[in-house]
């Protein structure tokens, strides 16, 4: 009889800064490519229509801020998601 290893989640910390660098990718990285993936696309279709919906004189940051949104939004929840399983992991480790 074989016994299944279950390796442990990636630490929610390093989670978050792949998060930061990468948009959708710590979702990627917590098992939710899904979603990862549509993060990723909404972030880039929310940088092209505000990049071609505001005038040249403003900022970098400015005709990208639709993207730049989606992406915030994008890193707390891939934080969360890799915490619960961090926490679900221990408490499963902890019980046996």
């Amino acid at each position: 009889m074989s016994t299944i290893v279950q390796r442990p989640p990636l630490n929610p910390y390093l989670v978050l800064a792949i998060a930061v660098a990468f948009p959708g990718a710590g979702h990627v990285v917590t098992g939710y490519p899904e979603r990862g993936l549509r993060f990723a696309f909404f972030t880039l279709l929310f940088v092209v229509f505000t990049w071609h919906f505001s005038t040249p004189e403003q900022s970098f940051v400015g005709r990208s801020a639709g993207g730049l949104f989606v992406w915030a939004l994008s890193i707390p929840d891939a934080y969360k998601l890799a915490r619960v399983q961090y926490e679900q992991w221990k408490s499963k480790r902890l019980r046996g």
